[in-house]
């Protein structure tokens, strides 16, 4: 057993996130596992990048109010609580609804594939 201290909290990268965007790591991969662990906490507005991941993701919201996509789909609303799964593959984004904080914990059982950034007009297509 080994008892690790808790890792600083790191900005998220402009190229994969817009807005402010926080991180703490909870557990990290260690070979041979791709099992990634993390509490990504969005600000009002705050969004990832298209993205997809190998392996596939599952979030777990546990505060404030989000919007989730998948490439193609409706805009979703999400709140603490929620469990979203994301397939193998699939392209989405998720962050913070326009005027709430939210925070989730993202488990992904593989490396993430980042694309273009999610625009103001796809962002706030929700509100159609």
């Amino acid at each position: 057993m080994e008892v690790q201290p808790k890792q600083a909290t790191s900005k998220g990268s402009a190229d994969w996130f817009t807005g402010d965007v926080y991180i703490d790591v909870i557990a990290c991969a260690e070979e041979p596992s791709c099992f990634n662990v993390g509490a990504v906490h969005f600000t009002p507005g705050a969004r990832t990048a298209w993205h997809s991941h190998h392996g596939g993701q599952t979030l777990y919201v546990t505060e404030g109010s989000g919007l989730v996509q998948s490439r193609g789909r409706q805009i979703v609303s999400i709140s603490a609580g929620d469990v979203i799964r994301t397939p193998d593959g699939e392209e989405h984004w998720h962050g913070a609804a326009p005027d709430h904080f939210m925070t989730h914990l993202s488990m992904t059982d593989g490396y993430p594939t980042w694309g273009a950034q999610v625009t103001d007009d796809e962002y706030h297509n929700h509100r159609h």
